[in-house]
């Protein structure tokens, strides 16, 4: 069994990738990331790419809105 990556965006945990076979399948761990549920990826790092997609960055602080 291979070894999971566990997926982050801005430091929250979005899900865990899993090898199967010649792909990378996506288990969410969060709500926000559940479209992505059982999605296969190419690589570990397309699975994150879609997960920050779905994940805006967090406004810095000290900023204004606009």
């Amino acid at each position: 069994m291979s070894e999971p990556f566990v997926v982050e965006v801005w430091g929250e945990p979005a899900g865990i990738v899993l090898r199967e076979g010649n792909a990378f399948r996506f288990h969410a761990v969060a709500r926000r990331f559940f479209e992505l549920d059982g999605v296969q990826f190419t690589t570990p790092g397309h699975a994150k790419l879609a997960a920050a997609r779905l994940q805006p960055a967090p406004a810095a602080e000290g900023t204004a809105a606009p």
